[in-house]
């Protein structure tokens, strides 16, 4: 098939007549040089310096890193596009309320003030506060999973699978075929696929089912969100049975706004009004407040009693007590502003609109990413990017590492180095060998951005001088996080002479 099909087909889609038309435009303002940029609802009171080291200095550092971007240290990182997870600006108000905190151990007032706010945007009668999204995965997976049981969902997350694993669940994926499909006009490409999830239920039985995941913008296949009217229909197969319905919130506030942009039953509909009808939906909700509210912190909330009762035990054992589960009261405060400011689109629609930015001006060269734009951070594909290495040397991690010397942003592998090898020691290939260049909200203006493209579009042209990598400490699980790895040749040094040549004495 003709390589630039699907790049074709996604400049179509954008003069559509879609509501998504807006993702360029936010707050619907109109340039009169017919412009297509974001303009930010916001001005930055609050500055901090960056340093770009010389691509020399970028070089050592990341043979210091063990060529993993996790092991980089900040002081050598200009752009921070590993995640978006704790990283996010907060507004002046979350910082105003932080003042406010009430340190009590046991019944403080800031706690009730939280479970008030995500009473009403979410409905859910009980709040389990957590110190992050993967305390909750903990909690929900001891008390749900059992040894055989099995875990459907539309894609899983890392930590979210080896919680499932560890208890001895299986991880079931039954995302979409358009989920897996990187160039795609497909508006909502995290959607579970409903006859996979039937035929599932059907062959092991409903007993066999822990709880079905949803993950609201499928983490490692792009950001991408699911419809509402795929929720409803998970929710149907889960009333038919009797299986609990869990969804997975952090990235929530994405997929609110590409629902509400993109779904047409609910564009008239307010970004709370999309929230209650999904949080109805669901028996369980669980987020990280890293991404969800841009704080720190996490919780798990639901109106089944029994449920919230069996969790409620293991909050003191791994948490904290009931009223701040290992979370700063000054964070909590933070969060009850942020999770209020998420149902403002002015404020949910930067991120998604600054990736479409990224993303568009990246496919205008030819570079391959996922598409359509979603939530979280622009995806380069690297198995299309770097097609002559194979996925056992980690293209996408090799990437990683290439854009970093190139350029000293710092993005995150997705895709192999990402799994866990499987218990004969063979490799589980990913179904995406992804760079995932985060966009942490209300953090980078329009020119740092700019400045990314530019060097992904170099290296692009360049492509062919990057290679693999090969594992010199490889933890068993969560490799990614902390193993260190070795370019497979000299590959690394031949950039950088070809970086100086092309740029000269330029940082």
């Amino acid at each position: 098939m003709d390589p630039d099909y699907y790049y074709r087909g996604y400049k179509k889609l954008l003069k559509t007549n879609f509501k998504n038309e807006g993702e360029i435009e936010m707050a619907n303002v109109n340039f009169f040089c017919n412009e297509q940029i974001p303009l930010e609802m916001h001005k930055v009171r609050i500055v901090q310096k960056l340093e770009l080291p010389p691509v020399e200095r970028r070089l050592k550092a990341m043979n210091e890193a063990g060529n993993n971007t996790f092991l980089l240290k900040n002081r050598d990182v200009f752009m921070d596009m590993l995640t978006d997870s704790g990283v996010n600006a907060m507004s002046d108000r979350q910082q105003a309320a932080m003042l406010i905190a009430d340190d009590s151990y046991a019944g403080s007032e800031t706690f009730f003030r939280l479970e008030s706010k995500l009473n009403e945007i979410f409905g859910m009668k009980y709040f389990l506060p957590a110190h992050q999204g993967r305390a909750c995965e903990n909690i929900i997976s001891q008390t749900l999973v059992k040894p055989g049981m099995i875990v459907p969902m539309n894609y899983h997350f890392t930590t979210t699978k080896s919680h499932i694993v560890l208890n001895g669940g299986i991880v079931e994926e039954l995302v979409s075929d358009a989920g897996l499909e990187p160039a795609s006009t497909n508006l909502f490409k995290g959607n579970m696929d409903i006859a996979k999830l039937n035929t599932l239920i059907d062959k092991h039985g409903p007993d066999k089912i822990a709880f079905v995941r949803m993950e609201a913008g499928t983490n490692l296949i792009g950001g991408q969100p699911f419809s509402l009217e795929n929720l409803e229909k998970v929710r149907s197969i889960c009333d038919n049975y009797g299986i609990t319905l869990v969804l997975d919130a952090s990235l929530l506030a994405d997929n609110l706004y590409f629902i509400k942009c993109r779904e047409e039953q609910y564009t008239h509909a307010s970004i709370k009004e999309i929230t209650l009808k999904i949080a109805s939906l669901c028996d369980i909700i669980y987020f990280s407040a890293r991404k969800l509210g841009c704080a720190r912190g996490g919780g798990i909330c639901t109106s089944n009693t029994e449920l919230f009762e069996k969790m409620r035990e293991l909050v003191p054992l791994y948490e904290g007590f009931l009223t701040y589960g290992g979370m700063s009261v000054r964070e909590m405060e933070a969060l009850t502003v942020g999770l209020d400011e998420t149902m403002d689109e002015d404020i949910i629609s930067q991120g998604p609109q600054f990736i479409a930015f990224m993303v568009n001006e990246l496919v205008k060269k030819g570079v391959p990413v996922i598409t359509p734009p979603g939530g979280l951070g622009c995806h380069i594909n690297a198995m299309e990017f770097l097609k002559h290495i194979p996925q056992d040397q980690y293209p996408a991690g090799a990437l990683a590492a290439a854009f970093y010397i190139a350029s000293g942003v710092r993005g995150m592998e997705r895709g192999t180095m990402s799994e866990q090898r499987n218990p004969d020691g063979s490799e589980v290939l990913s179904n995406m060998e992804l760079l995932r260049l985060a966009m942490p909200r209300r953090v980078y203006t329009l020119s740092q951005v700019k400045y990314a493209v530019d060097r992904m579009v170099w290296l692009y042209e360049n492509r062919n001088l990057i290679e693999g990598l090969s594992f010199t400490e490889e933890p068993k699980i969560l490799r990614f996080f902390f193993g260190r790895l070795k370019p497979v040749s000299n590959w690394q040094e031949n950039l950088v002479a070809k970086f100086r040549k092309d740029f000269g004495d330029s940082l």
